[in-house]
């Protein structure tokens, strides 16, 4: 069975629904892995989709109806995929929008993914995202950002905000370690799925968080970083711009924990 499926609105996209969404920039997403049938954290999922329709469109999709759409897809692949669910308008970009119209959804499976082994080192780039809380494509500046930092001998990128602060990076969340708290960065973000995920878990094993502003010159008195996404709750990180990041086995084994003590659920 292939792990690529795409449907628009629970069944599957015909040619002629799929060529202007080829150069359509104005959507938003959420991305998630599927194991088994089933994945962490849906509820969070559903709440981005909404928001960020909401945000966009002036309406969005009920929920109910967007897990069916989910649940679609998923029963038409393999057990294990990683999944994009893509929210449009079908008024398109570059026009006034008028009265709000619901979305559609294309949802496409494919791989399931776990991200990079790390550790990885993150050039320092300054770098607001536009509408930061909202999932957004055509986010072309990642991209150039990220190949750029490899270019110059990084693995990716992370952002410094016009208040110097570190935000996130270019496709992850970040998250400290100062020895005995996770440590959240105080900016602009967008706040991951898996982030929610792990922040409600930590709290119910009773480990501290805080959130609170990190610049680089913060850095050298980190005790470990990371670096989250959909793929994965923690990858290491070992380098910030020019500065090492101490290696933190416990702080990346308990990430990993919280993540897995959220149960998997179906759509």
């Amino acid at each position: 069975m292939s792990t690529l499926v795409v449907q628009r609105n629970g069944r599957e996209a015909t040619a002629g629904e799929l060529a202007p969404l080829a150069f359509a920039g104005f959507a938003h997403f959420t991305a998630l892995q599927v194991r088994g049938g089933k994945v962490r954290g849906l509820d969070l999922h559903l709440e981005r989709l909404r928001s960020a329709s909401m945000e966009l469109f002036g309406e969005a999709m009920p929920d109910e109806r967007v897990r069916s759409h989910l649940r679609a897809a998923v029963e038409a692949g393999p057990a294990d995929v990683s999944l994009t669910a893509t929210m449009y308008s079908s008024p398109g970009e570059f026009t006034g929008g008028g009265e709000p119209v619901g979305p559609d959804v294309l949802v496409r499976t494919g791989p399931p993914a776990s991200g990079p082994d790390g550790p990885l080192a993150l050039a320092t780039v300054e770098y607001d995202r536009y509408l930061p809380a909202v999932k957004h494509v055509g986010e072309v500046a990642k991209t150039h950002l990220m190949r750029r930092a490899v270019q110059d001998g990084f693995d990716d990128a992370a952002f410094v905000d016009r208040r110097g602060r570190l935000s996130e990076a270019t496709i992850w969340n970040l998250a400290f370690w100062d020895g005995d708290s996770v440590v959240w960065p105080e900016a602009e973000v967008l706040v991951g799925t898996t982030m929610g995920i792990v922040r409600r878990q930590l709290d119910r094993l009773g480990v501290p968080q805080r959130v609170r502003q990190v610049t680089p010159a913060d850095v050298p008195a980190l005790a470990g970083a990371v670096v989250m996404n959909s793929w994965t709750p923690g990858v290491a990180v070992h380098q910030i711009g020019v500065t090492r990041v101490p290696a933190a086995p416990r702080f990346l084994d308990l990430l990993h924990r919280a993540y897995q003590a959220e149960p998997l659920t179906d759509f």
